[in-house]
């Protein structure tokens, strides 16, 4: 488990560098994210050659941590797990539930800590026995200083680490080369940054360079293994392996690999699209799922192919089962900044300064094809845009949405299943039932 004391530290730097440092001396490396986050996944993925993942207690329960990660570690030699935000840092109002160190404990994973060291010397060792002491449940095994300025400052920071107990494993230099492009919601997406191979392939040389692999890889013996969570165990195939849609590309990234995993596990034969180049769904499409993403940064071309938003349309219509979320809901509306898009929601997007941010709990007001009427789920929702009308046919609402205004959210329309809310499918299953079901017109009730 690679943790930080708090956000900005280098946590994304060390962890996807440290996967791919292995990954290139011929180790099998793994790759996870605790918490709701699809950007780093993306660059873990570069990193390891495999399916990054997301180790989340608030949207998937505790009781699958373990066997998720088992799952996604399944034939490899180590799985690096990111933390987020400061270790101890979870879902706001709970006593770090859903944190790093959380997940470190169901886990039974050490961590390195990640320290910025800019500005710190001797007070590090105050900073590092406040960290190691706080929850005897964590096991901090060695640290990680980053942007260290010169030797002088790595030696008092190393002295500062001795007289606490801790090991230092590596010790990464200030260095611009090591920064990745940052935007409204933070990092540009691996699927969007043309140089982002570069980058891992930057930090892998500068963890390799600097830290200790093989005391990183000793640090990691030991971790409490599970049986892999199984796709098939979750789901029930349905007949005649109806096609799913599933969006892909620079502008719909926002998805988790467990999702395809479940719809194929549910008899679905899932086919990527990109609906900034592809010009038609596939043959046969059924059902159509729309993650989130960054359609704002890609709203001229997606306006531009006319010929796939008809189709949108056009299966909307015909009573095809879509789920949509966040990205994919402003997908839907009649225009986003003034710019056409599918027109299958009557309602209008607008970028705007404000970020809504957080776990919610909802329920589900209307039944559709993800769930039924009263259904009760948690998501979490990332975005900096708006909706007029803000709901139609109510997709969640109140009094599930736990914060002042709690308004209904989404939009239920026949088959049409659109929220701002992002849900992990391994955290309800029958949700991806319930669609595929849906795909071959079967009653999803």
């Amino acid at each position: 488990m690679i943790g930080a004391p708090a956000s900005g530290s280098g946590k994304t730097t060390v962890a996807t560098g440290l996967m791919a440092a292995l990954r290139h001396r011929g180790t099998t490396v793994a790759g996870a994210k605790v918490g709701p986050d699809y950007i780093d996944p993306g660059y873990h993925a570069l990193a390891t050659g495999r399916p990054g993942r997301n180790l989340d207690p608030v949207l998937l329960g505790e009781h699958r941590i373990a066997p998720l990660a088992a799952h996604g570690s399944a034939g490899a030699d180590v799985c690096v797990v990111e933390g987020v935000m400061g270790l101890f840092d979870g879902r706001a109002g709970t006593a770090g539930f859903g944190s790093t160190a959380h997940v470190a404990a169901l886990l039974g994973a050490p961590v390195l800590l990640v320290v910025d060291a800019r500005g710190q010397g001797r007070s590090l060792a105050a900073l590092l026995h406040g960290f190691r002491s706080f929850d005897p449940a964590v096991r901090i095994t060695g640290v990680v200083l980053n942007r260290v300025g010169s030797d002088r400052h790595e030696q008092v920071c190393r002295q500062a680490c001795e007289e606490v107990g801790l090991d230092v494993l590596g010790a990464l230099r200030r260095d611009d080369a090591l920064a990745v492009p940052s935007r409204h919601l933070g990092l540009v997406t691996a699927a969007e940054h043309a140089a982002a191979r570069q980058v891992v392939d930057t930090w892998g040389d500068a963890v390799a360079a600097q830290l200790d692999l093989d005391a990183v890889l000793r640090a990691a013996a030991g971790a409490t293994s599970a049986a892999p969570w199984q796709p098939e165990r979750e789901v029930r195939p349905v007949g005649g392996e109806p096609v799913v849609a599933l969006a892909g590309g620079p502008a719909f990234s926002f998805g988790y690999a467990e999702h395809a995993e479940l719809l194929a596990a549910a008899g679905a034969t899932v086919v990527t699209v990109d609906p900034l180049h592809d010009e038609s769904l596939p043959d046969g499409t059924a059902g159509l799922v729309l993650p989130g993403g960054f359609p704002e940064e890609h709203v001229g071309e997606l306006s531009a192919n006319i010929a796939l938003r008809r189709q949108v349309a056009t299966l909307a219509a015909s009573g095809a089962p879509i789920h949509a979320e966040c990205g994919g809901l402003l997908y839907l509306t009649r225009a986003l900044d003034g710019l056409p898009l599918c027109g299958v929601l009557d309602a209008e997007a607008t970028m705007t300064g404000r970020l809504t941010l957080g776990y919610r709990d909802a329920v589900a007001v209307s039944g559709s094809s993800l769930h039924p009427a009263g259904n009760r789920v948690t998501g979490h929702e990332f975005h900096r845009t708006t909706v007029t009308p803000r709901a139609g046919g109510r997709a969640h609402g109140e009094p599930a949405w736990g914060w002042a205004n709690a308004a209904p959210e989404g939009f239920v329309q026949r088959r049409v299943h659109a929220s701002f809310l992002h849900t992990h499918p391994a955290g309800s299953p029958a949700a991806v039932q319930r669609f595929v079901a849906g795909c071959n017109r079967e009653d999803p009730s």
